[in-house]
């Protein structure tokens, strides 16, 4: 069964280079993306509540995008991706998120996870 795509564009009050260092790094990841993140290589481990979740760093673009690819779901084209968007003219940061769910009926869940997420990033650095 294909995976859903979808997208989240959600603004935030924050520099580009801040920005890039809570989305890249695991240090920063684990004060607001996951209980603890440890990464060996590409390899990143991501912890919640005990369950752990495994994904592989594909793309890393200063101050621009990190993308991964769970491990479980190696056989799909799915990945996630958080990318930092400046607007050319009015220079508003947001942050996009792009993200599959496993059916129609799991994207709006998987949205509201997100935003949750993002609002613990803005918390985090007082955005």
């Amino acid at each position: 069964m294909d995976k859903v795509k979808y997208e989240l564009e959600i603004p935030i009050h924050a520099s580009p280079n801040m920005l890039y260092q809570y989305i890249s790094s695991p240090s920063n990841l684990q004060e607001w993306f996951a209980d603890k993140v440890n990464s060996r290589g590409k390899t990143f481990t991501f912890e919640w509540d005990g369950t752990i979740e495994q994904a592989e760093l594909i793309t890393k673009r200063a101050e621009d995008r990190v993308r991964w690819k769970w491990l479980e779901s190696e056989d799909d084209e799915s990945y996630f991706e958080i990318k930092i968007q400046v607007d050319a003219l009015t220079k508003d940061v947001s942050l996009i998120i792009t993200d599959f769910a496993d059916d129609e009926d799991e994207v709006e869940e998987s949205k509201q996870l997100w935003e949750n997420q993002i609002d613990e990033l803005k918390q985090t650095i007082g955005a």
